[in-house]
């Protein structure tokens, strides 16, 4: 888990790693406090949760993020994830049925991949 915070040590976001197999782990509980919001803590969390992916030798990153989060979804899609089907336990999962998921892997030599037509964004 990263916290991020200010000078005086209040928290003003955060968010986890939760592997998934070898090479692969969830972003879970990406969060900021609404009154940091705009200043660039979510790109600074999710860097960090992408550095310690790194350090723990995984290499792809994946998501689940709801259709009304649309800052959500924006920063995701700035920082390289792509839209997939699916993973793990969401699979069928009738509260999961609306949510969108996305990948990016971390590879130094990333290879470009296009989008899924059969994803919805």
């Amino acid at each position: 888990m990263l916290v991020a915070r200010d000078d005086d040590g209040t928290a003003l976001g955060c968010g986890a790693l939760r592997a998934l197999s070898d090479g692969v782990a969830e972003i879970k509980r990406m969060y900021v406090a609404p009154s940091a919001r705009g200043r660039g803590v979510a790109k600074a969390v999710l860097a960090g949760l992408e550095d310690a992916a790194r350090n723990r030798a995984w290499t792809r990153l994946r998501l689940e993020t709801g259709p009304r989060q649309p800052e959500a979804i924006a920063l995701y899609s700035g920082a390289g994830y792509l839209p997939i089907q699916a993973f793990g336990a969401y699979v069928g999962a009738p509260d999961a049925e609306d949510s969108l998921f996305f990948e990016r892997s971390l590879g130094r030599a990333e290879e470009a991949r296009e989008p899924d037509p059969a994803v919805r964004t």
